[in-house]
């Protein structure tokens, strides 16, 4: 998956059941790992532990850290 097709991905994850935000959430890691982005993995992690936890926060700002970094790879 390109780094355009991650950000849609990502954009497209919206309110809903916690179990498909976390598929969504598990293809743009995998997406990334076959980038060689570690970095960006590490994030969706964090993400996805701040899913867990409800801090919406940090989710949404992780998100959007790892949408602007895809931009710079496009």
């Amino acid at each position: 998956m390109d780094p355009s097709k991650i950000i849609a991905c990502l954009n497209s994850i919206s309110v809903g059941d916690v179990a498909v935000v976390r598929a969504k959430l598990g293809e743009a890691r995998e997406a990334c790992g076959e980038l060689d982005q570690a970095d960006l993995v590490e994030k969706l992690d964090e993400a996805e532990r701040a899913l867990g936890s409800a801090d919406l926060k940090t989710y949404r700002k992780r998100i959007e850290t790892v949408v602007a970094r895809l931009g710079h790879l496009r």
